[in-house]
């Protein structure tokens, strides 16, 4: 039964997203980014976008990526996110082991928190970039 399943809160697992140079229309770059120091193992992340445009629902494929592995205090590319999709909810599911236990969390984008305003200090990376932990 799903009640008789644990999932343990994920730590030091974080999506950030990173202008790729100073021009701000041209695609960023999405990090899965572990600043622990354990390694994580068969990552798996989902990615899609979401929402409504002048009431009209708008969605993007959902796009799947895996990795092997991320050593503590490193970090992996997801993908690259054009600016045109920064209006929609953007989420990356992110499933992973530590040892034998399975971990999964939701990070969500909203609409328009995608900009300059929010950049802060990416850890591991050492960018100026949007950072959800």
């Amino acid at each position: 039964m799903n009640k008789d399943i644990e999932f343990p809160s994920v730590k030091n697992v974080i999506v950030a997203v990173i202008p790729d140079n100073e021009d701000l229309q041209s695609p960023w770059k999405v990090y899965l980014i572990n600043t622990g120091s354990t390694i994580i193992s068969n990552v798996m992340v989902t990615s899609t976008g979401f929402g409504k445009l002048k009431d009209e629902m708008q969605k993007t494929s959902t796009l799947r990526y895996s990795f092997t592995e991320i050593k503590g205090n490193g970090f992996e590319q997801i993908e690259l996110i054009d600016p045109s999709v920064f209006h929609l909810n953007n989420e990356y599911w992110i499933s992973f082991w530590i040892d034998d236990k399975l971990f999964d969390k939701r990070y969500l984008f909203v609409p328009d928190s995608l900009s300059e305003q929010h950049f802060t200090e990416i850890p591991v990376i050492g960018e100026k970039g949007i950072l959800h932990e």
